[in-house]
């Protein structure tokens, strides 16, 4: 009887943390990432923000050429010239899901 509460609380736990995860990403805390991370480089949204540097892809271009697994990949590993930007998975999931808004 005592193990009733604790395993409530357990599967209460559970079942919020599954439904704040299936809530989806949300596009303008990925849109606030790109601005903070991505945009002295890359155009992230509809026309370049300053002095953007020829050569790396647009989001639209990135967004049209890659899926959103091939994102999440991308961006949970160091990759060439790029900043090393420790996101978390969350932040993984928001700024793909900008990127995905570009299509």
């Amino acid at each position: 009887m005592h193990y009733k509460l604790p395993a409530a609380v357990l599967v209460s736990l559970l079942l919020t943390s599954v439904a704040a995860h299936s809530a989806g990403p949300d596009t303008s805390k990925g849109s606030q990432l790109a601005g903070q991370w991505c945009a002295s480089c890359h155009i992230t949204g509809g026309s370049p923000a300053g002095n953007v540097q020829q050569g790396p892809p647009s989001f639209r271009t990135i967004a049209r050429a890659r899926t959103a697994d091939q994102l999440r990949v991308f961006l949970s590993r160091p990759h060439g010239a790029m900043p090393d930007l420790s996101l978390t998975r969350a932040e993984i999931d928001d700024l793909v899901g900008y990127i995905e808004t570009l299509r």
